[in-house]
C-alpha cells in the first residue's frame, strides 16, 4: 500500500485545532534530524519536538511550519509531541480567524 499523494496544499480541506490545554501552537525553528525538531511555542518557550512516527511517514515537515505541540507530561518546558501540520492556507484562515497572532 503507497501513501496517499497530495498534489497541492489547498486540497487538503480538514482543519484541527488544540483539543485540550495541553496541547498549543508552535512554529518550526529547525531541523535537528532524524524525528527531532527546535519548535517555538505560543507559551514562548522553545522546545525539542519529536514527529510522532504516524505524522513522520505522511507530513513532511520543513521551517518555520506552523504546527500543534503537545508537551510531555515529565519534562514539559523541554520536550513535546508533535501533532499537526498546517498547510499555508489554513495558517492564514488562523491569522485571519485570530487564533493565532498575526506575527506568528
Amino acid at each position: 500500500m503507497g501513501k496517499r499523494q497530495v498534489k497541492n496544499e489547498s486540497e487538503i480541506k480538514e482543519l484541527r485545532m488544540p483539543e485540550s490545554n495541553e496541547e498549543i501552537f508552535g512554529r518550526v525553528i529547525k531541523m535537528m534530524g532524524g524525528e527531532n525538531v527546535l519548535v517555538k511555542c505560543q507559551d514562548n518557550i522553545t522546545r525539542r519536538g519529536r514527529i510522532r512516527g504516524k505524522l513522520k511517514r505522511r507530513v513532511w515537515i520543513r521551517d518555520n511550519d506552523v504546527v500543534i505541540i503537545a508537551p510531555w507530561d515529565f519534562g514539559n518546558e523541554e520536550r513535546g509531541d508533535i501533532l499537526w501540520r498546517y498547510t499555508i492556507p489554513q495558517v492564514q484562515w488562523l491569522k485571519d480567524n485570530k487564533h493565532i497572532p498575526l506575527d506568528f
